[in-house]
């Protein structure tokens, strides 16, 4: 959930004719039925074609483009239909997801919630499109094609001075108009949540129903690496549109109240994380199954006997990902077309943070089980080694940098690389010749540890005078630790950085994060592998890529890798030997 994904909204009705791959998602022709607005969210109006196209085809129109591929809107049909409706004279409009930033004349910069006019969308992943006077390329998946193409550009919020929106000409708006078009967007989230029921139901019962009747061809391990815990989202989402139904009111769907279902529902939502985390396990392991012909052909039989449309099992088990993720976006569109006067604007505007909260937190979840293998790796290059693991106890490197240790009972200080996780400080010393190389000295338990700002002057415990100093005190053992900074900005950020790790613990006792012994396992696995069919530490850099890659800036990429290092390595003072040599040197020339 770190990049963006794909939103498969629609402002059409659409009907395939023709398939060209054994996948059916690269579509080489589709054919415009009927001009109307969308009210599912990519999925047909079944009263509105008088074909034969089968059911199971349209109801699954909104997941077209979650194949194995990871399309976005500008993929197989719709961006043939998209081109068609450009042809035609008709205007498209599209939502910014996220902000664009370019400094390139012929892209197209926009900021998330700018309205884009779509002027050809014939490439694959960037589309030519006009903001005002301004026209270039954009990213097609940095935008999603408006629910309601009908509303007046005119009607849509406008941005003043001050970056503040301008709702005037929006509440201007007929409230007929303003009416309807909260009505699309209920009957999107209302048909787009059947849909999406339908579809986990088809992956329990018609894959892994399946599965677990051949014991031969996998062990409930691989059910749980591949499906993850897709059954009690099942459960979930089958409670949650049972809520949803029940607030919806079918006579005037404008006066339904949905939000108070998020809000009731927002801490169930938070399972989501374990299968978003799991996701690109199951991907690895579907994808080494499927070497193996007979399981590509048991896979093929179980789509079949559900009767689910042409997409591969990876394809669909995608999906959950993607919804998870489109909840903050309906529910941002629903209250755009909802008045304050509303009944339902106070919890959809609660219910829009809460579900924006919930997405956070999985970003989040994702982003630290990511961390343990960077972690991991950094261990496995740092020599001499002793002791637990860092992840025994940490899943996070919340700060780094070098310090000056002083210590009893000479009060001599040492410099030395300190790395700042949550529950331990860990203490390493570099290597006299090759700088980039680390070995273990020390470790210190942050949990028993008070930190303590030390004024410039004498200490009276080491009975020196110290600058720019702090101390780390430990309430059962009166253990003190002095450490001195080289500049008063450094150990100020040392001391936020005390601040956030203790702030991490917290939060994550709250929220009951922990990475299981088998990730852990897996991840020191994983690293010692590397590390034995690599190349040798000095070479490698390995902990300062690790910094890098944390909390530190991104360098630009355009730089060459001579001066990536140069930045990298820590400044030392240029040295006087090879001139004392010189002097000392009888022979001249």
């Amino acid at each position: 959930i770190t990049s963006p994904v794909a939103f498969d909204i629609l402002p059409l009705k659409l009907h395939p004719f023709s398939q060209s791959t054994p996948t059916g998602l690269d579509c080489v022709g589709w054919k415009r039925r009927i001009s109307v607005p969308v009210i599912a969210d990519g999925a047909l109006d079944k009263t509105a074609l008088t074909d034969d196209v089968g059911s199971e085809e349209d109801l699954y129109e909104d997941f077209r483009s979650s194949n194995h591929r990871y399309g976005h809107p500008g993929g197989g049909g719709e961006q043939l239909a998209i081109n068609e409706l450009i042809s035609d004279g008709s205007v498209v409009y599209a939502e910014a997801l996220w902000d664009h930033v370019t400094m390139d004349d012929q892209e197209l910069g926009f900021k998330a919630g700018d309205v884009i006019e779509v002027m050809d969308a014939t490439n694959k992943e960037w589309w030519w499109g006009r903001i005002l006077d301004s026209e270039g390329w954009f990213p097609a998946s940095f935008v999603r094609l408006r629910v309601n193409q009908d509303e007046p550009m005119e009607d849509y919020p406008l941005k003043v001075e001050g970056g503040k929106e301008d709702d005037s000409r929006r509440f201007g708006m007929g409230q007929t108009t303003k009416d309807q078009m909260r009505t699309n967007v209920i009957n999107e989230i209302i048909s787009t949540e059947r849909d999406y029921i339908k579809h986990l139901k088809d992956i329990c019962e018609g894959y892994i129903k399946q599965c677990r009747k051949r014991a031969d061809m996998f062990t409930e391990e691989q059910l749980k690496t591949i499906f993850g815990n897709i059954e009690d989202i099942y459960r979930c989402q089958k409670k949650f549109v049972k809520a949803l139904e029940k607030k919806f009111n079918k006579d005037h769907p404008h006066l339904s109240e949905v939000g108070s279902c998020f809000l009731e529902y927002q801490t169930e939502f938070q399972i989501y994380s374990e299968y978003c985390n799991n996701h690109p396990n199951a991907c690895m392991e579907l994808s080494r199954l499927t070497k193996v012909n007979k399981y590509v052909y048991f896979f093929e039989a179980c789509r079949l006997l559900q009767k689910m449309i042409d997409i591969s099992l990876d394809g669909f088990l995608l999906t959950p990902v993607q919804k998870i993720c489109k909840y903050p976006l309906q529910l941002a569109e629903l209250l755009k077309y909802t008045n304050p006067q509303h009944r339902d604007f106070k919890d959809v505007e609660a219910a829009l943070n809460a579900m924006k909260n919930v997405a956070r937190l999985i970003n989040e979840r994702k982003r630290r089980l990511e961390n343990i293998d960077k972690i991991a790796q950094w261990q496995s290059s740092i020599e001499d080694w002793e002791g637990e693991d860092v992840l025994v106890r940490s899943s996070e490197l919340i700060y780094s940098g070098e310090l000056a240790k002083i210590s009893h009972p000479q009060a001599k200080s040492q410099q030395r690389m300190f790395f700042l996780f949550d529950h331990q400080l860990v203490c390493c010393k570099k290597d006299l010749l090759r700088r980039d190389i680390l070995y273990y000295k020390s470790r210190i338990n942050m949990d028993d540890m008070e930190i303590l700002d030390v004024e410039d002057g004498k200490d009276k415990d080491f009975n020196i005078s110290v600058k720019n100093a702090f101390k780390l005190h430990c309430r059962d053992t009166e253990e003190v630790h002095l450490f001195c900074a080289k500049k008063p900005e450094q150990k100020q950020r040392w001391l936020k950085a005390f601040e956030n790790e203790r702030r991490q613990v917290q939060l994550d006792q709250e929220t009951g994060f922990s990475i299981t012994e088998v990730q852990k396992k897996q991840a020191m696995l994983n690293a010692s592998k590397q590390h034995h069919a690599g190349k040798s530490k000095a070479v490698t850099r390995p902990y300062y890529d690790f910094l890098m890659r944390q909390k530190h800036p991104t360098l630009p990429t355009t730089l060459p890798q001579q001066q990536v290092f140069m930045l990298a390595e820590p400044k030392r003072k240029p040295s006087n030997f090879w001139q004392n040599i010189s002097r000392l040197t009888p022979f001249r020339k």
